[in-house]
């Protein structure tokens, strides 16, 4: 079964059995559930949803789906075609739309795709949000408007330029500055929409742009995930044409990882840490990522005074909430998703790699000395498989007594930091999973420890 029913959308892979993968009635069946929330959110008002879709080959299909079912509904539609999740996001503010919905299932493989779906403020909905339009889905009692209450397509654009321009005009972004260092770029955006913007924007920045896996056909040249391991050809490409750094992107851009100029990864984590250096050097105020990043951002934050870190829970809708509530300046989560308030409280590459070049340029340094000057971790991704009996939160609990001496977080799971080192340990909520998160300042290190508490949970489970 691969159809994925949760808050932040439907998610599922094409084609199959209806109500088991993503087929043409559940992608109408989730549309319309949110064409009812949103229009209940606005009584008395015309309401307009913005469309955008990233470049995978079902990408069409699914965005003609979606833009019938929204008319169909009674909702105006404005489309920005192939388009990423943050420049949607934005189409959504700058138009005042009243909600959005982005086609794209992010870094999973070509035979998935997703809704996404979006507030009016194009920010994606929170927990009670998203349960009600689930709960819209299974109600079949509604009946679609009659032929004068329709909608229709106010509007067909590409947003990118603007996203664009919009990124470019931020007061700590220099475009001179950057010009002027007239660096050379690999791209690698997998053949999705990426492929689009981001060379667009490194030739508005001055950058020479070497175009790698950048047409836009859905044709994902290897796994999207923008991870090491997926990474080889950028980093042989890197090397060979002499540049100064790599930049990668999954399919709808919402995420940006960095290769240094020796072939080798800048690591995802980093890129939030580096851009998080550049903006508190001008612009005091707090920090926020989720308990499964690195503590690297909490390292450089307290460099600054006045400044201070916090952590939320796993999900963007959850790291953008406590920002709200800290008043943080910026943020993001550990797979390179940067998020800037000055423009949106959204995860944005363009954003990221706009901020990163401007502090790149203003430093007599490479990619890898840079790297060197922040904090060391390393990070072991684990998990526990266990039979569906096993009470996984009761687990959780006897761990969190067992080191009540110790920091411990309990927002999410369980985290639990220590001098040198943390752990943090999750329940799946689709299958009996434990996942094991752990850093630590050597490989070795964060593999000792993950083995420690794996070790400590299967003894839990034979008491």
């Amino acid at each position: 079964m691969t159809l994925i029913k949760s808050i932040s959308g439907i998610r599922g892979t094409i084609g199959g059995a209806l109500s088991e993968n993503l087929t043409p009635i559940d992608v109408v069946k989730f549309t319309t559930a949110y064409a009812r929330f949103i229009k209940a959110k606005n009584p008395n008002k015309r309401t307009t949803i913005v469309v955008g879709r990233d470049a995978r080959i079902s990408g069409s299909m699914v965005d003609s789906l979606v833009e019938g079912t929204l008319l169909g509904t009674g909702c105006d539609v404005i489309n920005v075609g192939l388009c990423t999740t943050p420049g949607t996001e934005m189409a959504v503010i700058t138009h005042k739309a009243d909600g959005g919905i982005i086609i794209t299932a992010s870094h999973n493989p070509r035979q998935w795709n997703a809704l996404k779906l979006l507030s009016e403020r194009g920010e994606f909905l929170n927990d009670s949000e998203g349960r009600e339009v689930l709960a819209m889905a299974e109600d079949s009692t509604y009946e679609y408007p009659t032929i004068d209450h329709i909608g229709k397509v106010v509007l067909r654009e590409d947003f990118n330029p603007k996203h664009i321009e919009q990124v470019l005009a931020l007061n700590l972004v220099d475009v001179e500055a950057v010009r002027k260092r007239k660096f050379k770029v690999v791209v690698d955006a997998v053949n999705s929409v990426g492929g689009i913007v981001i060379p667009a924007l490194l030739k508005e920045l001055g950058c020479e742009v070497v175009e790698l896996n950048c047409d836009p056909s859905g044709n994902f040249a290897h796994n999207p995930e923008p991870l090491p391991e997926n990474l080889t050809e950028i980093s042989e490409v890197i090397r060979r044409e002499g540049a100064d750094l790599g930049i990668v992107v999954d399919p709808d851009v919402d995420r940006l990882a960095f290769v240094m100029e020796n072939g080798e990864m800048f690591v995802e984590e980093y890129t939030l840490v580096a851009v998080a250096d550049y903006v508190l050097r001008h612009t005091k105020g707090n920090t926020v990522s989720n308990l499964s990043s690195s503590r690297a951002l909490s390292d450089v934050t307290a460099r600054y005074e006045g400044c201070s870190y916090s952590a939320a829970a796993v999900g963007e809708v959850n790291v953008v909430a406590k920002m709200k509530e800290t008043g943080a300046v910026i943020g993001g989560e550990g797979n390179g998703g940067i998020i800037y308030p000055e423009l949106h409280y959204g995860r944005d590459a363009l954003v990221g790699t706009a901020l990163f070049l401007t502090y790149f340029a203003g430093l007599n340094t490479t990619m890898s000395e840079l790297r060197k000057s922040y904090p060391a971790y390393f990070a072991s991704k684990n998990k526990i498989e266990l039979t569906p009996e096993i009470d996984v939160d009761k687990i959780l609990v006897e761990i969190k007594q067992r080191y009540s001496a110790e920091r411990v977080n309990d927002i999410d799971g369980v985290k639990i930091d220590f001098e040198e080192c943390w752990v943090h340990l999750r329940k799946s909520n689709t299958e009996p999973i434990i996942r094991v998160y752990t850093e630590a300042k050597s490989m070795a290190e964060a593999d000792a420890l993950a083995q420690r508490f794996i070790s400590e949970i299967e003894q839990i489970c034979k008491a």
